[in-house]
């Protein structure tokens, strides 16, 4: 094909065009490289198939895909004027399209159109466009699916299978000269329609209530039923073919009529330009990032106490996965927030890997080991960390409490969170945030309105959950962004553009100066309580947390000491002795004396009761001590019974009977088989190592310039294998090999001519099955013939291969230039 011969196939296009063009498409539509095509012809037909076209069109802007509908109801081939004018009207409409949109179209479709030539949508030259037909199937206009448009068929496909007659009574009462050729009067009527002054006449002897009509189907559906005996407007419209019979029930406003009441639009209203994020506030900068570090680090507390929640073993997973309401609730009110924010901090703990399921029999959510490790980092890379698995995870908790497709409640850590248009919908959202100056909070509505024209086809069709699902995740990503820090005040904080555009590091390094330093030290009261003036170091913090409850949190955190959080102390292997010196140590204020009381009472009575397995025994130096549990009715339950003077049999278990017994006030203390007291330690349940979730892609991902590089050379090798010229096989004791087929020679025959190849350094083509019994052809240049084998470079896989003569069919010369 020579430089400027137009192509007359998509193939042809795509032969012509250079690497770096087809690598581009290549990276538009990944999906097209998974196998990579054998040649250009089959990267054309794949690059043609209904769910590869889908998908392309789904990625396409507002403007582009209304130019790929514009082209849906041209003619095809058509022309870049004719296109041109479909989009901005023939300028005949009193004024109703302002100068600037059409001005704005003309600058912005040749960029449209490339990018639809770029994704093989369209091909050809400006002067004979073609929308590629599977996507003109898609979006051109039928009963079944109306055109994105609102426009119906042409005059010749609603005539179709019309009788002649009919056809001439259209022409008479148009006034049109009669014709008894069905083609001719079809192209009368076409032409009369399209005519600016013919059609304005026409129209203007129409009845007022004719219009009417016309007016509501203009802009679609142009489909409207009549009944048997229509109303004298609606019979004078399809008297004139104004109205043309799609069944007996049902009509349809010709495409060329309604462009004409259109002014030649196919769209209402164009949107060539992208609608630009306002900006609802403007706010200081730096109080933007003081408010997005504030919330990071209460994000940083709330996964923390997460993680000590369920540090013993958290809840059970439902026998078809993730957590129950009651245990949500019990988390939610736990970390005193909402339920569905706390299906928020569950979802980002599990996708960080930092919570997983312990895999036991009783299968239970836990703190993983990789939980530990976080918890050792400093404070700015805990919180990259969370924000990094934040951007790119899949898994949707905003969908918590709503119902899938088969009407199955969703519940948080459930199989069916994962989204694949999550993480895109996250960075595109902050993407728009960075656009505007720092500070700057955009007004959400016009946030929509952009992702919506970025992506139209799937920003406006609802969908089984509700209202679109980029909207909704658009609208989550506020909320979930502000909760983590991402944003302050509904403004992008300047660690999170570092995070975005440099990495984790420098987004960690800008938000250090920005969290409260840990602090070493406590404020005891006298009304048995601690504040915690502002975070504390994490032993400090661990130590207090088991020896008190938290009463209250906010700008300081208020502990409460009570004879339960310090029996928990004791429990956990800490002496009287110990709690005290730890008290001292970490007190800006002197121990309270009703403290230090607290402390001793507890530990004196701590462990005076025994509690071990027979099914469970109470075991006591002090009789007094038993006889007064044997004689309080709270007992009764435990069927207790008196073993020895120091000692009662229980028909409990160990843990019913201690937990009995504390709320009857005493203390007792498990002990072992051997008579030790046993510690019981805090975060001693961990799950095996785990690794996080992973995100489920929206599609093949993205290739790298490495594997695009090799995928172009093997097309063009492929392609070179596929079109070379070839001499069909000399006819052999075989026979000879009808043209198309494999070539066939003898076994003796093969050899002769590769050996031939090999020292001459020739090209052959030869047809082979693999060991799979597949047949393929391929051109090849043999570069040496031994033991049964040849190596040689393979045109078609543009590689060395070493292939087993038995297995090659035959083997054929190519043609030389200027043959076949």
């Amino acid at each position: 094909m020579g430089t400027t011969t137009p192509p007359r196939t998509l193939a042809e296009a795509l032969r012509a065009r250079g690497d770096e063009s087809l690598a581009g498409l290549l990276r538009a539509r990944p999906d097209l490289l998974n196998p990579v095509p054998n040649d250009i012809t089959q990267l054309a037909t794949r690059a043609g198939t209904r769910a590869s076209v889908v998908r392309a069109l789904e990625h396409l802007d507002r403007f582009a895909l209304q130019t790929a509908e514009a082209l849906a109801v041209a003619p095809d081939p058509a022309p870049y004027d004719t296109l041109l004018s479909l989009l901005t009207g023939d300028g005949l409409d009193d004024g109703e399209q302002r100068d600037d949109v059409g001005a704005a179209i003309t600058a912005a479709l040749p960029g449209a159109l490339a990018t639809l030539r770029e994704q093989a949508l369209v091909w050809g030259e400006d002067d004979r466009l073609r929308l590629v037909r599977t996507a003109r199937e898609l979006l051109a206009p039928s009963q079944q699916h109306p055109s994105p448009t609102g426009l119906g068929p042409t005059v010749a496909e609603a005539t179709a299978g019309m009788s002649p007659g009919r056809l001439q009574e259209i022409l008479a009462a148009t006034g049109l000269p009669a014709t008894h050729d069905p083609v001719s009067a079809v192209a009368a009527l076409s032409a009369l329609f399209t005519d600016r002054t013919g059609m304005a006449e026409l129209l203007d002897t129409a009845p007022v209530e004719a219009l009417s009509v016309l007016d509501r189907l203009v802009w679609g559906p142009p489909y409207g039923e009549v009944t048997p005996n229509p109303t004298p407007p609606v019979k004078w419209l399809r008297d004139r073919g104004l109205l043309l019979p799609v069944s007996t029930r049902t009509v349809v406003l010709p495409r060329e009529a309604a462009l004409h009441l259109r002014a030649g639009r196919a769209h209402r209203v164009p949107e060539p330009v992208p609608p630009a994020v306002a900006a609802a506030a403007e706010r200081d900068p730096q109080a933007v990032d003081r408010a997005a570090a504030g919330q990071a680090f209460m994000a940083l507390s709330t996964v923390e106490e997460l993680l000590k929640l369920w540090d013993g073993g958290g809840p059970t997973i439902l026998r078809a996965g993730g957590l129950s309401v009651r245990e949500l609730k019990r988390a939610a009110t736990a970390l005193d927030v909402t339920e569905p924010v706390a299906a928020f901090w569950i979802e980002l703990a599990y996708g960080a890997g930092l919570l997983a399921s312990d895999g036991e029999t009783d299968e239970r959510y836990a703190p993983t080991p990789a939980s530990d490790e976080w918890l050792d980092l400093s404070a700015e890379d805990r919180w990259t960390h969370l924000a990094t698995a934040w951007l790119a995870a899949t898994r949707t908790p905003g969908l918590v409490g709503g119902q899938d497709a088969k009407g199955r409640a969703l519940s948080a850590l459930g199989p069916e969170l994962d989204r694949s248009a999550a993480p895109d919908v996250r960075r595109r959202v902050l993407a728009l945030f960075a656009e505007l100056p720092q500070g700057a909070a955009p007004e959400a509505e016009t946030l929509l309105r952009r992702l919506r024209w970025e992506r139209p086809l799937r920003g406006s069709a609802p969908t089984a959950e509700g209202s679109d699902l980029r909207s909704r995740l658009a609208l989550w990503t506020l909320n979930e962004a502000e909760l983590l820090g991402i944003t302050g005040r509904g403004a992008l904080a300047a660690h999170t553009r570092a995070l975005l555009d440099e990495g984790e590091d420098t987004a960690a390094a800008l938000l250090s100066p920005l969290l409260p330093e840990p602090l070493d030290h406590v404020l005891l009261q006298a009304d048995l309580t601690a504040v915690a003036p502002g975070p504390l170091e994490r032993p400090l913090a661990d130590m207090l947390s088991v020896l008190a409850d938290v009463e209250s949190k906010g700008g300081a955190t208020v502990y409460r000491f009570t004879p339960g959080s310090v029996r928990r102390a004791l429990d956990a292997g800490q002496a009287a002795s110990d709690l005290h010196a730890f008290l001292a140590a970490h007190s800006r204020t002197p121990v309270p004396q009703p403290l230090s009381y607290l402390i001793d009472d507890v530990a004196r009575r701590h462990g005076h009761l025994r509690i071990g397995a027979a099914s469970a025994y109470v075991r006591c130096d002090d009789e007094a001590v038993l006889n007064e549990i044997l004689a309080d009715r709270r007992s009764t339950g435990l069927r207790l019974r008196r073993l020895a003077p120091t000692v009662l049999a229980a028909q409990a278990d160990p843990g019913s009977l201690l937990e009995a017994l504390r709320d009857m006030g005493y203390a007792p203390a498990a002990e072992s088989a051997e008579g030790d007291v046993l510690i019981t330690r805090a975060g001693a349940r961990r799950t095996p190592p785990r690794t996080p979730p992973v995100p489920v892609p929206e599609g093949p991902p993205t290739p790298d310039d490495t594997l695009l590089g090799a995928a172009v050379r093997a097309i063009r090798a492929g392609d070179t294998a596929a079109t070379v010229a070839r001499k069909e096989p000399q006819e052999s004791a075989t026979g000879s090999a009808p043209s198309g087929t494999l070539p066939r020679t003898t076994p003796a025959e093969t050899l002769a001519t590769v050996q031939a190849a090999a020292m001459t350094g020739s090209t052959v083509w030869i047809g082979y099955v693999n060991a799979d019994g597949a047949a393929s052809q391929r051109v090849i240049a043999p570069v040496r013939v031994e033991g049964g084998f040849v190596t040689a470079y393979d045109h078609t896989a543009d590689e060395v291969r070493t292939y087993p003569l038995h297995r090659i069919t035959g083997v054929a010369e190519l043609a030389e230039e200027g043959e076949g």
